[in-house]
């Protein structure tokens, strides 16, 4: 039997254990990111790994419809449509950055397929408001996607600069690389769909018990926002992994993955 949509998202499960980790990768990476935690937390636990459709590690470029991928609503669509053809329930959620809100969307939508959410560097909304600190001014972001337009290559560069723990070269290099490989005729719009959304009504509505995961500075995330989240969700614990940056997973992966392993129990 083919499985289409797990064929489609480069799936494999790896690891072995009775609990299954659904692993989500954020904006312009792949799973690759995760490749320093894999091996220890599939010693413990089976572990579902994918590539979202933006990924430049997927081969069938016409796979990503700037159209259709303007919400998060779509990608959480796709991972339930995974699970669904994998069989799989009552999983535990991992996800980075933009996944953290798709699983909280497919969460909602799906509760039977999620005992635990563990949310790692992830935000509802990045956009300042009068009441809402979200890290970024709106100026600030349309000057983004105008640098993206003009210069893509040059932005790669700078952007895995800024949110990658520059005391780890290679971990900047790997993420600058994933970066270029998407292009800019998938992460212009798509940077559109992160940067403009606004999924705080969404947490309330998580029933799943969360563990937000996040760094000591995180210009993508600022603690404003850790705290907003951790408020907003019924029930919350905040976990900080002693490291710079928006990768945890990369650059303080054994931190990292004590977290991790606390949070599952």
């Amino acid at each position: 039997m083919v499985m289409q949509k797990g064929l489609s998202m480069n799936a494999r499960i790896v690891g072995s254990g009775k609990q299954t980790i659904v692993v989500a990768h954020g904006y312009g990476a792949d799973q690759t990111v995760w490749e320093k935690v894999v091996p220890k937390l599939g010693e413990r636990y089976q572990l579902l790994l994918f590539d979202w459709c933006f990924s430049g590690a997927i081969k069938d470029r016409s796979l990503f419809d700037g159209v259709k991928y303007s919400c998060y609503e779509a990608f959480a669509d796709d991972m339930i449509g995974l699970l669904e053809e994998l069989n799989l329930k009552s999983c535990v959620f991992l996800g980075h950055s933009m996944s953290g809100m798709i699983g909280c969307i497919a969460s909602v939508k799906r509760p039977d397929l999620f005992t635990k959410l563990i949310l790692v560097a992830s935000s509802p909304r990045f956009i300042n408001l009068e009441d809402y600190e979200g890290g970024f001014d709106k100026s600030y972001i349309d000057e983004m996607f105008a640098d993206m337009e003009t210069n893509y290559e040059q932005w790669c560069s700078a952007f895995a600069a800024m949110v990658v723990d520059p005391s780890d070269p290679p971990s900047v290099e790997k993420f600058e690389k994933c970066l270029k490989r998407m292009g800019v005729e998938i992460g212009l719009p798509l940077a559109k769909t992160v940067f403009l959304s606004d999924h705080r009504s969404v947490l309330d509505k998580v029933v799943a018990p969360v563990t937000l995961v996040h760094t000591n500075h995180d210009l993508v995330v600022p603690s404003s926002v850790v705290a907003f989240m951790h408020g907003h969700i019924k029930e919350s614990t905040v976990e900080i992994v002693n490291t710079d940056g928006h990768f945890p997973q990369l650059t303080a992966h054994e931190e990292f993955l004590e977290v991790v392993f606390a949070a599952l129990g």
